[in-house]
Formats: structure tokens, sequence, C-alpha cells
């Protein structure tokens, strides 16, 4: 049986996921840049879903592997010591063509750990 902890990051990655779609329904990039609350809050759940990740380690690839975890973990550098040139062209692509997969992938996993 897989552990709690296991589960709870893998859970934690989704609930973040799906606040973001939440956040950012019905947006556009230039609605998103303009709106700083929600621009805060997506930055803020996406450094949870790449703390997430670190905690999986190895974890994640092994049950995930068609995911860019490395690129996950590196995210959440970018976001901690480089967040005054953060590009939120590229943080928006993230959203909407990136985290759809991620979403899918994770919800996967937890379907097989339970």
């Amino acid at each position: 049986m897989p552990s709690e902890r296991l589960i709870r990051r893998f859970e934690d990655i989704l609930d973040n996921i799906v606040r973001i779609e939440r956040f950012t329904s019905g947006m556009d990039l230039a609605r998103f840049a303009a709106d700083e609350q929600t621009m805060f809050a997506v930055l803020h759940a996406l450094l949870i879903i790449s703390e997430a990740a670190r905690k999986l380690a190895g974890q994640a690839e092994a049950l995930a592997s068609d995911q860019p975890w490395r690129d996950i973990r590196a995210l959440g550098n970018v976001l901690r010591h480089q967040y005054d040139d953060v590009n939120l062209d590229a943080i928006w692509r993230i959203v909407r063509d990136e985290l759809p997969n991620l979403k899918q992938a994770v919800e996967r996993v937890l379907t097989e750990l339970r």
C-alpha cells in the first residue's frame, strides 16, 4: 500500500491545478497579466505544485514518466529566486498547455494509488 504522504503530494498537485483552472477560467493572457490577484495566486499555486513535485523525488518519474518533472521542479526555483523576472507568457503557456496534461497524469496516478 502506498504511503499517505505519497498520495498527499499528488493530491497537493491536483488541488492546485484545479485552483489555477478556477482562478483563470474565462481569461486570456491580457486579462491574466492585468489581474494582479489572479496572477499572484497562480504563481503561488505553481510554487506549491513545484514543491510537491520536489518532495516526490523519483517517485514522480516512476509513477508518471510522461511528465516533465525536472521542469516542474525547476519552475519553483525560478519563482523563488527570479521572481522579479518571471515571464508571464511562459506562465500562461504552462497554465493553458501543460497543466491539463499534468492533471490527467496525476488523476491517473491517484486512481492507481488509491
